[in-house]
């Protein structure tokens, strides 16, 4: 599985974010064509490079054409108040005023139409509505005000949307399908001014959306992490508290803020990797009758009755019963919502009298079905992530399913399609 840990060495901000895509590996001009599907207009992008403790790092600029209404601030977060922070082109904490661009105020329902009506695809826009989201009910939180109600000044900007959307863009292009990060540094000791008087670092938008994950405050009287990075890291990072267990980087990028800092450089890595066996953790509840009064002739029949009803797994062991009496201990696996229709299903089709059930949880290597070409024809097949590397897995209706269609023994098809993956380079 593909992954991405993001380094937090000096706090994050939307246009950091999308520098360390491109310096990672995403192509400037397929940012430009995806980005075109977007009904936006009077921007460019500009690509350059900043050295950051003699590191080589990728900035990323939203040029906008002026107006009459513009003003030097490529600020950041909210509807309300200009704070001076985001992504780090004028206002950012990172950065230092070099543009203008226009005043906008967006509604957070202007933005959802927008993004959803664009031809952008839909895991793009999937990510790119789930940061504007966090940070619709970050700012509706702090100001008292529905969801629906908050107005986006500098974050409804065109400069920001091409931030948000373009690292949703970025993230499906290099494959990343979690998204890791390290704690994350804060300013500490400052004040910002805004439109509105001076607010605290972090700004009151960006606390919100560090709740619940590590922070670090530095003594850098600067407003490192701003809300649409932390919105990034709300909406879109799996585990805010480590990296995967085991990580094979296959490529590294660094964004940059264009402010120095004596006390580190002011830059975010990325790093993109394949995770290794990293489990999935389920709940799930355990379903059980001992039956010593039953047919064991029934109990296939009730087995294939559980299966079909979705439980996840069921089967029978012979046991030694009170009294000496030989019977059959019936267990059924299957997810908590699952429990009362499953005990129903137990009591009509079983002569038992009791269900015992108790909560328990499993870890399960990540896997996942698809469709290989074996010698007999498109056969669909489990492939599962383990410690070591990946393997494919014949299923066994699938085979089953062959072996009855051309009269063919299960056990040579099953190794048929064994031999046909390691062939392939699939296992």
């Amino acid at each position: 599985m593909t992954v991405g840990y993001l380094d937090i060495i000096s706090g994050i901000s939307g246009d950091m974010m999308l520098g360390a895509c491109v310096s990672a590996g995403v192509p400037l001009d397929h940012l430009r064509d995806e980005l075109r599907k977007l009904p936006l207009d009077g921007y460019e992008l500009r690509q350059r490079t900043l050295w950051r403790s003699k590191i080589a790092a990728t900035h990323i600029d939203v040029m906008l054409a002026s107006s009459d209404d513009s003003h030097a601030a490529h600020g950041n977060d909210d509807h309300a108040h200009e704070h001076h922070h985001h992504h780090g082109h004028a206002h950012d904490h990172h950065t230092e005023p070099t543009q203008q661009h226009r005043h906008v105020h967006r509604a957070w329902a202007d933005i959802r139409a927008l993004i959803a009506s664009s031809a952008l695809h839909d895991e793009v826009k999937r990510r790119a509505l789930a940061v504007f989201a966090v940070l619709a009910e970050a700012e509706a939180r702090v100001h008292g005000v529905p969801a629906d109600d908050v107005h986006f000044h500098e974050v409804g900007a065109v400069d920001s949307i091409v931030d948000i959307v373009g690292t949703a863009i970025a993230l499906e292009y290099l494959g990343i399908e979690r998204l890791y990060h390290s704690p994350v540094k804060t300013g500490a000791n400052a004040l910002i001014h805004t439109q509105h008087g001076m607010m605290p670092v972090p700004a009151p938008a960006t606390i919100e959306l560090l709740k619940g994950l590590r922070i670090e405050r530095t003594g850098i009287a600067e407003e490192l992490t701003t809300p649409t990075g932390a919105a990034i890291l709300a909406a879109l990072s799996r585990d805010a508290w480590q990296a995967p267990p085991t990580f094979v980087p296959r490529a590294i990028g660094y964004g940059a803020g264009t402010k120095e800092f004596a006390e580190l450089p002011n830059m975010l890595r990325l790093i993109v990797g394949e995770e290794g066996a990293a489990f999935e953790t389920q709940d799930l509840v355990q379903l059980e009758s001992t039956i010593d009064d039953m047919n064991p002739e029934l109990l296939p029949w009730v087995i294939e009755r559980v299966l079909s009803a979705g439980a996840l797994d069921a089967f029978v062991i012979p046991v030694l019963g009170k009294k000496g009496r030989p019977a059959h201990l019936l267990r059924v696996i299957a997810e908590p919502a699952k429990r009362e229709e499953l005990c129903a299903l137990l009591f009509a089709e079983t002569s038992t009298t009791g269900v015992r059930w108790q909560h328990m949880q499993r870890n399960m290597l990540p896997r996942r079905q698809e469709t290989i070409q074996t010698r007999f024809g498109a056969t669909v097949v489990k492939r599962i992530h383990g410690s070591d590397g990946e393997r494919l897995v014949p299923e066994y209706e699938e085979c089953r399913r062959i072996a009855q269609e051309r009269n063919l023994p299960l056990i040579q098809v099953f190794r048929s399609i064994e031999q046909d993956c390691l062939s392939q380079g699939h296992s």
